[in-house]
C-alpha cells in the first residue's frame, strides 16, 4: 500500500510499534551527537521536548539535570513510550502553553512535519522565555533533493514513507528572524564524514554520496 494515502499521524501510529525510545540507526546516532554538542546547559531548566516521538531527547535532557521536561507529540502510541517526562498530546503548530513558559525547546527530526515553518517558529518563540534557546534538527534539504526519504519498515516488514516538507536553509533563517529568534549555530551531518558508522551497504552509499549533508542542526536564541 502506498504510504501517501495515509495521514502522517496514521503512519506514526504504525511506526510506534517498532520505534524504540533511543537513537536506533546510524543517521539518528550522528544527528543526536550533533545536537548534544550544540545543546546548552539545561541543568535546573524547564525544557519542552517538541514532537518528542518515543522520548529519546526527554530522557537525555533529564539525565542532563533539567528541572522539568514536558514531552509533546501528536501520536499517542509514541507518547506511551515516554516514561520520565510530563506527557502532552497536541500539535506542534498550536502549543497548549502560556507565553515564556520554557527555558529551552528541543525538537529532533520533526521540522519537516510543520505545515508552515514561519508559523512554527512564531509558536516556538512564543513559549520561550527571553534569552531561551531553541535547538532543532531535521533532514537537510540537499539530502531530500538527492532522494532521501523518511521511511520505515513495520512489524510485517512492509516499507512506508512519511511525507515531510524540505525547508531551505534561507527559509529557516528568515522564519527564525521573523519570530524574533537569532540563529547562533548551524551544523551539518555529512555522509562519510560525521556520518560514517558502518551498516549493510554503507560502503557503496558513503562512496556514492560522500560529503552530502543529510542532517541540519540549528541552535537559536530568543
Amino acid at each position: 500500500m502506498n504510504a501517501t494515502v495515509k495521514s502522517t499521524l496514521q503512519l506514526y501510529e504504525r511506526w510506534a510499534q517498532v520505534y524504540p525510545p533511543v537513537a536506533h540507526n546510524p543517521l539518528m546516532r550522528a544527528e543526536q551527537q550533533s545536537m548534544l554538542q550544540m545543546c546548552p546547559d539545561v541543568a535546573g531548566s524547564r525544557v519542552l521536548d517538541l514532537a518528542c516521538g518515543s522520548g529519546r531527547y526527554s530522557r537525555l535532557l533529564l539525565e542532563a539535570n533539567a528541572a522539568h521536561v514536558v514531552a509533546l507529540d501528536f501520536c499517542v502510541p509514541m507518547l506511551r513510550q515516554v516514561s520520565a517526562a510530563s506527557r502532552i498530546c497536541a500539535s506542534m503548530m498550536h502549543l497548549p502553553f502560556q507565553a515564556a513558559e520554557f527555558d529551552c525547546v528541543v525538537c529532533g527530526l520533526a521540522l519537516g512535519h510543520a505545515t508552515d515553518v514561519r508559523e512554527w517558529m512564531v509558536e516556538v518563540a512564543r513559549v520561550l522565555r527571553p534569552g531561551g534557546t531553541l535547538l532543532y534538527s531535521d533532514f537537510h534539504p540537499e539530502a531530500v533533493r538527492a532522494g532521501m526519504t523518511r521511511s520505515f519498515k513495520d512489524e510485517g516488514d512492509a516499507t512506508w514513507t512519511v511525507p515531510h516538507h524540505a525547508y531551505e536553509i534561507d527559509c529557516q533563517r528568515d522564519a527564525a528572524a521573523a519570530a524574533g529568534l537569532e540563529i547562533e549555530t548551524l551544523s551539518e551531518v555529512r555522509m562519510g564524514l560525521e556520518l560514517k558508522e558502518a551498516f549493510p551497504g554503507s560502503e557503496q552509499i558513503y562512496r556514492d554520496w560522500h560529503g552530502l549533508p543529510v542532517v541540519l542542526s540549528v541552535r537559536a536564541r530568543k
